[in-house]
C-alpha cells in the first residue's frame, strides 16, 4: 500500500505515521486522510475582478483572491472618510464579480438667524368702558440664532436637526387693554389688594374701582405672589425663557407704589414652594428646587436662602437637605409677625433656628401616600399674637385603611404658651389652608379670627371643592361664610384677610377667588361682594 510522504505544512509536522499491520489500520488511514485535507494550504495567486461604485463613477479592479473591501479601495486609490458608508462593510472578503458601493457621508453645521414673532395679548380691564381699547405695550419681534446639523449622502441632504438655540433678543409681547366695565358696585377697601390676571400683576388701592397694572410682562406663573407687610413691594415669579428641564422660573420684585414699577431680579430661580418677606427687613427668604425632566419636574433642595432688595448675593439660612419622607417634593415655611420661622414638610412641622441654620421639629405628621407624583405638605399659619401655630394634621382611619392612606384631615393648633396640641375642627380636608386675621380689641383683649376651608366631600378632599369657614381663635363661633349651601364650592386656596377693618365695619373683609373672579366677604355680616367679572384671576394678596 502507498503511504504519502509527510506534509511540509508547519501545522502537519505531527502527522507522520509508520505503517504496520495492525487491526486499527483502516481507522488510522481515514483519520490521516482527513487531517491532511484540513492542512492543505489555501490557493494563492488567483485573481478576482470586482466593481466599485463611488463618487459618481463605476470602476473595475483586479486583485488577489481573498482580498477584503478595504484592500479593494486601496487598489483603486479610493480613501473612504470616517463617516462614509460601504456596502458590503470594509471587513468583508470579496468574491469574483462582487460590487462595492461607497456612499460619501458629510456632517455639516450651519447657523441661521430667525425672527421670533411677538405675541398679542388681550387684557380685559373693568376700569375701561365696554369695547374701548388701549395699547399698554407695543410688541417687538425677537431674534434667535439656531445651529443646525445637516447630514449629506452623496451631496444629497438626508436629515437636518437643530442642535443649539441661542436667544439674541427676546420678543416683547403686544399688550392691548380691552374695556370690560362691569356693573359691580365699587367698594372702599383698606390697604392694597394685588391680584394676578392673565400673567400680569394688578393692584387696587382705596377702592375696588381704582385699579392699575403694575407688571405687564404677561409671564407671571403665580407660584410666588406676595406683597410686603407695608404693601409697598410685590415679589413674584416669572416663567423662564429656558426649557423647564433647565430652569423653571425666576424671582422678581417691583415697587408697586411707583406709577411705572421696574421689575428687579432677585438673583434667584427655580422657586416653587416658598418665598416671603422677612418681617422688619427689606429682605426676602426663599427655597429652591433643581429642575428635572421627569415628573413632577423638580427635585427639592429643602434649603432656605435670603436676598436683600438693596443688592448683594443671596446667602444661606438653611443648607440643602433630604427633607424627610417624600422630601423630593419640598418644604414650605411661614414667618410670624415677630420674625420667628416655622417649617412644614410631608412628615412633620417645626421651627427653624435661623442663626444656627438647623430645624427644631415640633410634631411628626403621618405622611400621605398619594400614589402619584406629588406629595401633600401640611398647611400652616401663625396666630396673630405669635403664641399659636395652626396646621392641618393627618388623622388616622379605621382598619383596614393604613395611616398613610387615611382620607381624614383635621385642623389643629400648637399652643406655645401651654405647650399643648389640640384639634380645633375634625375632618376639614387636606387643603383647609388656615389664614389668620389681624388682631383687634374686642373689649376684653386682643382677639383674632381664623378663616379656613371645609371640604364638601370629606373622604375625597383631594378633589373636593370647599366652603369658606370662619371661627374665633379658640375654635368657638364657627360658621360657614361662602358660598351658600346650594351653590358650588370654591377651589382650594389661601384666603387673604384685609389688613384692618373699615370704619364702622363689624368684621373684616376676606378676599377669595371664585370662578376666577375676585370676591370680598364681610366676616361679620357674612355679606359677599363680587368685585371682578373677567374670569382671569389666579392669585391674590392683601396688605
Amino acid at each position: 500500500m502507498y503511504i504519502p510522504p509527510p506534509s511540509t505544512h508547519p501545522h502537519c509536522a505531527q502527522a507522520q505515521v509508520s505503517l504496520r499491520t495492525h487491526p486499527r489500520l483502516i481507522l488510522m488511514l481515514l483519520a490521516f486522510a482527513m487531517l491532511m485535507a484540513s492542512c492543505r494550504s489555501p490557493e494563492f495567486g488567483g485573481e478576482i475582478t470586482v466593481s466599485i461604485v463611488a463618487d459618481g463613477t463605476t470602476r473595475e479592479v483586479k486583485m488577489a483572491a481573498g482580498s477584503t473591501v478595504t484592500q479593494a479601495f486601496q487598489a483603486a486609490g479610493i480613501a473612504p472618510g470616517n463617516l462614509d458608508r460601504s456596502e458590503p462593510p470594509l471587513y468583508t472578503v470579496l468574491k469574483d464579480g462582487d460590487t462595492i458601493t461607497l456612499t460619501r457621508v458629510q456632517e455639516v453645521f450651519e447657523t441661521e438667524q430667525n425672527v421670533i414673532p411677538f405675541e398679542r395679548q388681550i387684557v380685559r380691564n373693568e376700569t375701561l368702558p365696554e369695547g374701548e381699547t388701549r395699547l399698554v405695550q407695543a410688541g417687538s419681534n425677537g431674534l434667535e440664532e439656531v445651529t443646525y446639523r445637516r447630514i449629506l449622502e452623496d451631496d444629497v441632504e438626508v436629515s437636518k436637526s437643530a442642535v443649539k438655540t441661542v436667544i439674541l433678543t427676546e420678543a416683547l409681547p403686544e399688550i392691548v387693554m380691552v374695556g370690560a366695565q362691569s356693573s359691580f358696585t365699587p367698594l372702599n377697601i383698606p390697604g392694597t389688594i394685588a391680584y394676578l390676571a392673565g400673567g400680569n400683576a394688578w393692584i387696587m388701592e382705596g377702592s375696588t374701582a381704582n385699579r392699575r397694572i403694575v407688571v405687564s410682562t404677561g409671564d407671571l406663573d403665580g407660584r410666588i405672589f406676595k406683597l410686603s407687610p407695608n404693601g409697598e413691594y410685590l415679589i413674584f415669579t416669572r416663567k423662564s425663557k429656558k426649557p423647564a428641564s433647565e430652569e423653571i422660573n425666576t424671582l422678581w420684585a417691583a415697587r408697586v407704589k411707583n406709577t411705572e414699577p421696574k421689575p428687579i431680579w432677585l438673583q434667584a430661580y427655580n422657586v416653587i414652594h416658598f418665598a416671603e418677606w422677612i418681617p422688619g427687613t427689606n429682605s426676602v427668604a426663599y427655597s429652591t428646587v433643581e429642575p428635572r425632566s421627569t415628573s413632577p419636574g423638580w427635585q427639592a433642595n429643602n434649603d432656605l436662602q435670603r436676598v436683600s432688595l438693596t443688592g448683594g448675593k443671596p446667602r444661606k439660612i438653611l443648607e440643602s437637605g433630604s427633607g424627610g419622607v417624600y422630601g423630593w417634593w419640598g418644604t414650605t415655611f411661614s414667618f410670624s409677625a415677630d420674625g420667628r420661622l416655622a417649617y412644614s414638610r410631608p412628615d412633620g412641622i417645626g421651627l427653624v433656628d435661623q442663626d444656627g441654620g438647623y430645624l427644631k421639629p415640633l410634631l411628626n405628621i403621618t405622611p400621605l401616600n398619594t400614589h402619584s407624583d406629588w406629595a401633600w405638605i401640611p398647611p400652616i399659619a401663625w396666630g396673630a399674637d405669635g403664641k399659636s401655630l395652626y396646621y392641618v394634621s393627618h388623622a388616622p382611619a379605621p382598619a383596614p385603611i393604613t395611616s398613610e392612606e387615611s382620607p381624614y384631615f383635621d385642623l389643629s393648633a400648637v399652643s406655645f404658651s401651654t405647650e399643648s396640641v389640640v384639634t380645633m375642627i375634625d375632618s376639614t380636608g387636606m387643603f383647609a389652608y388656615p389664614a389668620v386675621s389681624p388682631a383687634r380689641w374686642d373689649g376684653k383683649g386682643q382677639n383674632y379670627e381664623i378663616a379656613y376651608l371645609q371640604s364638601i366631600f370629606i373622604e375625597q378632599s383631594e378633589t373636593s371643592r370647599y366652603r369658606l369657614m370662619v371661627m374665633d381663635r379658640d375654635g368657638s363661633n364657627n360658621r360657614a361664610l361662602f358660598p351658600p349651601s346650594d351653590a358650588n364650592g370654591i377651589e382650594p386656596q389661601t384666603p387673604a384677610w384685609a389688613p384692618k377693618p373699615l370704619e364702622g365695619q363689624v368684621g373684616d373683609f376676606i378676599a377669595i377667588i371664585h370662578q376666577q373672579n375676585l370676591w370680598l366677604l364681610d366676616s361679620g355680616s357674612g355679606q359677599a361682594y363680587q368685585v371682578t367679572g373677567d374670569g382671569l384671576i389666579t392669585s391674590i394678596d392683601w396688605k
